[in-house]
């Protein structure tokens, strides 16, 4: 792939794209007000934009440009300001100065939440399999603004990591982190959501291995939490405690360690 700026982009965006064409190792190519259709014909590549406000990724093979968003991670945290519960903080009992491991990544909505939750002194950690997604989460986290200081926070610190989950979990020691969570691709469509659909594309449909939750029982010191859709056969397999939740499409499943 290639980087570039959106048309007209002032001096200070030019440098930040050609600063990020040297972090990720790819050429920045001047847009010299050329469609993003004329780059990748020219190119035969995709085309990651550097905007004021986003950044986008332009795939030859897909009909929409994706770029990173939070989903549900700010209004999640604005009802814990308020005081209500989060189900997911809830089933992986997160509180300040705890650390996650999110062996499934994504857009980081989850992530987000725990690492508001855990605040500065806790640790989140993502691993995502996917190598475009990975990079646009990492990109999407440095730059997103938001008027609350510690929403901005939490995207800044987490720590992105381009991998495969079983192999990450094998080279950690055992009890590195407190919880270690699975949100695989569900098999049943429920992924039509605005935030969810253009994953499509890039994620990886890895299946889940009793070698891979041993692993993550190893690691985990605390638990290991699985997100699920409800009529999921791997809370049986492998032996989740579920909270069954009659009014969502997904539970969470629970194995203390």
């Amino acid at each position: 792939m290639i980087i570039t700026t959106g048309g007209k982009a002032k001096s200070t965006l030019i440098q930040r794209a050609k600063q990020l064409g040297v972090t990720l190792g790819i050429k920045y190519v001047e847009r010299r007000d050329r469609s993003i259709e004329t780059l990748m014909e020219i190119e035969k590549l995709g085309v990651i934009v550097v905007r004021k406000e986003r950044i986008l990724f332009y795939d030859p093979e897909a009909k929409e440009p994706v770029f990173f968003h939070p989903n549900s991670a700010i209004f999640r945290i604005k009802r814990l300001i308020r005081g209500e519960e989060d189900p997911f903080i809830r089933n992986a009992r997160l509180v300040k100065g705890m650390s996650l491991l999110d062996c499934t990544l994504g857009w980081a909505s989850d992530s987000i939440v725990a690492k508001y939750v855990v605040g500065l002194k806790g640790r989140v950690v993502g691993v995502e399999g996917s190598p475009t997604l990975s990079m646009l989460t990492r990109l999407g986290l440095s730059v997103y603004e938001h008027d609350m200081p510690e929403i901005v926070a939490a995207t800044r610190s987490i720590e992105v990591c381009e991998g495969d989950h079983f192999e990450t979990l094998k080279e950690l020691d055992s009890g590195s982190f407190d919880v270690v969570y699975f949100d695989p691709m569900f098999e049943e469509k429920i992924m039509d959501a605005n935030g969810i659909k253009p994953l499509k594309h890039y994620a990886l449909y890895k299946p889940i291995t009793e070698e891979l939750i041993e692993e993550a029982k190893r690691v985990a010191k605390n638990r290991v939490v699985l997100k699920d859709h409800w009529k999921s056969p791997r809370f049986g397999q492998f032996r989740f405690d579920v909270e069954i939740r009659k009014t969502s499409n997904f539970h969470f499943g629970i194995i203390e360690v």
